[in-house]
């Protein structure tokens, strides 16, 4: 009987740790990407604010805006693999502690920045400063998060818990847009531009403070737990990986390279049509279409909403049908329609209805692929090396395609005029990115993870 009593409360604590696991982990990512999604709805407030010296013109502050934007995305691998190192040797949970409290007290150190105006070129110098530690901090977030969602979740359903890790990008930049259109509304020109644009980002020290209370309750994964046990060692106890046979580690240390580089891949089309469709938006409608700010950043919660309503729906349906059978169909769909849909936005007498009806549909189609892709990226790496693999190839997907798509797409428009350049970049990078998809194999969602 008091076997029996025993194993129900194992079994309850089973239940609750799961939506703990994925409470904590996908806090930190909410955090980054609302940071991320209020710089971009920002970032001609920002260009005007650090970039612009006297005589200055606005559409080459923006570039540069988005330089220091690209930047931080260049040091993400960076992150990922020294935090990843240190995760898959020490633990998801005590790394995840330090990328989230310190890349919230980048974002809000960014509230308090003097400008241009007040220090002159020390102030784009100490913002680029703080991008790179947030770029650090994020790099570490994702690759740790995602491999706590996906070690922690229920036998085949990978792909519904690794989705909330994407569907946080929805909801951070879904809250950077909100945080965003409530300050622009609120305030007039002048006092956005002079402290207005600062307090979204100040906003981000209670957040901060809320994901680690959350992640100091927060228990090891299982599968990080089961590893140190076929070890030997204790649940606190260092170099999980050192302590590996030496013909495991030699190979891990030969597929990993190749496994990132093939993720990377896979990647592709996610990262350049979700920055394209959700984060460079707001930018491209109002220094391109002529749209106001209001209705730039209307036209991005919508998208972002549509993103978010197809996200848990792809990754519980890749559970059944495949990891590859989705995202492939999202890829080619985003494809093929990347074009049409900018020339319904571009076209400054569609209807209202259709012009955001078409936005929702671009950010619903990368759902089919932020959905899976978590639980995707966690099936390419065995326990000893997923933090750090999964988060690498994430940040260095990002780097190129996510976080150089606002710098080329503003300095391809700026050299050829042609309006239609974000979606020949969709195209071109969902085309590849569908063909390393289709190398999935169909039964990965059916496989274990590899320990």
């Amino acid at each position: 009987m008091t076997t029996s009593t025993d194993a129900s409360h194992r079994a309850a604590r089973r239940r609750l740790s799961v939506p703990r696991a994925v409470a904590a982990g996908a806090i930190g990512n909410f955090i980054e990407w609302y940071e991320f999604g209020v710089y971009a709805y920002f970032a001609t407030v920002i260009a005007a604010a650090f970039f612009t010296p006297h005589g200055g013109g606005a559409t080459e502050a923006l570039v540069k805006a988005y330089a220091s934007f690209a930047l931080a995305f260049f040091f993400r691998p960076v992150g990922a693999f020294l935090l990843g190192r240190a995760g898959d040797r020490f633990g998801r949970r005590p790394v995840l502690l330090a990328a989230v409290t310190t890349m919230s007290c980048a974002t809000a150190l960014i509230g308090v920045l003097p400008t241009y105006a007040s220090v002159g070129a020390a102030a784009p110098w100490l913002l680029t400063a703080l991008r790179i530690v947030q770029g650090l901090s994020a790099g570490g977030e994702f690759g740790g998060a995602v491999a706590l969602m996906t070690e922690s979740a229920p036998p085949g359903k990978r792909g519904r818990y690794g989705a909330w890790q994407s569907l946080t990008v929805a909801l951070g930049l879904l809250a950077g847009a909100g945080a965003a259109t409530s300050v622009t509304t609120l305030l007039t020109a002048p006092q956005l531009a002079s402290w207005g644009w600062r307090l979204p980002f100040l906003a981000a020290l209670p957040m901060g403070a809320i994901a680690l209370w959350l992640r100091l309750r927060l228990a090891e994964s299982p599968a990080f737990r089961r590893a140190q046990e076929a070890r030997g060692q204790e649940p606190c106890a260092p170099a999980v990986v050192a302590a590996s046979p030496p013909a495991a580690a030699r190979q891990r240390q030969t597929q990993t390279p190749w496994a990132v580089i093939v993720g990377c891949g896979r990647l592709m089309a996610w990262a350049a049509a979700g920055y394209t469709f959700l984060v460079v938006l707001p930018s491209y409608l109002q220094n391109t279409v002529g749209a106001s700010p209001q209705q730039a950043l209307l036209a991005t919660v919508i998208a972002n909403l549509g993103f978010a309503a197809t996200i848990l729906p792809a990754g519980a349906l890749s559970d059944r049908l495949g990891r590859r059978t989705v995202t492939v169909t999202g890829a080619v769909l985003i494809a093929v329609s990347a074009l049409p849909l900018l020339h319904v936005v571009q076209d400054r007498h569609s209807p209202a209805w259709l012009a955001y009806g078409a936005v929702a549909l671009a950010g619903a189609l990368v759902g089919l692929l932020a959905g899976p892709g978590p639980a995707m990226l966690a099936e390419m790496f065995p326990t000893a090396v997923r933090y750090t693999g999964l988060g690498v190839a994430y940040a260095l997907a990002n780097a190129v395609f996510s976080g150089c798509a606002g710098l080329l797409i503003t300095e391809l428009i700026r050299r050829t005029g042609d309006p239609d350049v974000p979606a020949y970049y969709v195209l071109v990078t969902c085309g590849l990115g569908a063909l390393a998809l289709a190398t999935l194999r169909g039964d990965d969602h059916h496989r274990t993870l590899r320990d």
